[in-house]
C-alpha cells in the first residue's frame, strides 16, 4: 500500500451536474487546478466531509482524462446528503485509488464488449466505456444495454445521447422498466431484455447494477450460453476502509477492497451466497 494513497488530499468541486432527480455528478480537482491523482478503470476513490464522515465511490471518468475526476453519487444516505448540498467552490477531502481495476490492458484487449448497466450501475462502467472509446484500436466493436425505473432515472442521458449513440463503433439499447408518456424506446427489466436482444456470445460482458438485476441477468446470460469467465462486475459498495482493515468488505477468503471491487463470475462462485 502506498503511504500517498492513504493521506487525504484537498479537492475542490468545479462543476456539478444533476443527472437524475437523485444521482449529481462532481467533478473535482486539487487545491492546484489539477487532477488530484491517475487511477484506472473501476478503481475507486475515498470522498469525504470533515464532521459528516466518509464513503467509498467509484471514479466516473476515465482514465483518459488528464485533467479532473469525476463521481456520480445517488442521495442515499447522510454523507450523500451532504454533498448534495454542496455547492461549486466548496471544498473535500480525497484519497486514493482503491481497489483492482478492470482488466482493460490485459484480459479486454481486442475484445468485443458488451457492457450491461442498471440505474446508477451506469457510473462504474462509465469510466471504462470512455476508457476503450479512447483507445479504439485495443478493442472491438462496443454493445451498452442499459435500464433503469424511467427516463428521468436514466444516468448521463446527454452523454448517451450526444456521444455514445453517435460513436459509429458503439450500439446503445435503452430500456425502463414502465411504459411512460413520451418514452418510445423499449419497455421491460433488463434481464429479459438481454434475452430478447441475444447479444454475440463471443462478446466479454462487463456489468454492474442493483443485486437483484445482476442475479437473474447473469442468469439469461448463461441460458444463452455465456460463461462465468466471460463476465465480469464490481462490488465497490461492500468496501468501507479500502485497505483490509476492518473486515467490513470480507466475503469467504476474500477482502472486496484487497481482491476486487472488480471480479470475475467465475471467482464469486466460489464464495458463500451471501455476496
Amino acid at each position: 500500500m502506498r503511504q500517498e494513497m492513504l493521506i487525504p488530499k484537498i479537492g475542490v468541486v468545479t462543476d456539478i451536474r444533476i443527472d437524475t432527480p437523485d444521482v449529481k455528478t462532481f467533478r473535482v480537482v486539487g487545491l492546484d487546478g489539477k487532477k488530484v491523482f491517475d487511477h484506472m478503470p473501476g478503481q475507486c476513490a475515498m470522498l469525504s466531509i470533515p464532521g459528516v464522515g466518509e464513503g467509498m465511490f467509484s471514479i466516473t471518468s476515465s482514465p483518459t482524462n488528464t485533467e479532473f475526476m469525476e463521481f456520480s453519487i445517488k442521495k442515499c444516505g447522510c454523507l450523500t446528503s451532504w454533498l448534495h448540498m454542496m455547492d461549486v467552490g466548496q471544498q473535500v477531502t480525497i484519497r486514493g485509488p482503491y481497489g483492482k481495476n478492470f482488466p482493460v490492458e490485459t484480459d479486454l484487449k481486442g475484445k468485443d464488449l458488451l457492457f450491461i448497466a442498471g440505474g446508477i450501475g451506469l457510473a462504474p462502467l462509465r469510466s471504462v466505456i470512455n476508457y476503450c472509446r479512447d483507445k479504439r484500436e485495443n478493442y472491438g466493436s462496443i454493445h451498452i444495454i442499459y435500464g433503469s425505473r424511467s427516463a428521468d432515472d436514466l444516468v448521463d442521458y446527454q452523454e448517451i445521447l450526444n456521444e455514445w449513440m453517435t460513436d459509429e463503433n458503439v450500439h446503445v439499447d435503452l430500456t425502463i422498466d414502465r411504459p411512460e408518456e413520451g418514452w418510445d424506446g423499449h419497455v421491460g427489466f433488463i434481464p429479459s431484455f438481454v434475452e430478447e436482444l441475444k447479444p454475440d456470445l463471443n462478446r466479454t460482458v462487463l456489468m454492474c447494477g442493483p443485486p437483484i438485476m445482476i442475479k437473474f441477468t447473469l442468469d439469461g446470460l448463461k441460458k444463452l450460453g455465456f460463461q462465468e469467465n466471460q463476465v465480469y462486475t464490481t462490488m465497490e459498495l461492500r468496501m468501507k476502509c479500502g485497505i483490509g482493515k476492518c473486515g467490513r468488505c470480507n466475503i469467504g477468503d476474500k477482502y472486496v477492497c484487497k481482491d476486487g471491487p472488480v471480479f470475475r463470475f467465475d471467482e464469486l462462485s466460489e464464495l458463500p451466497d451471501e455476496y
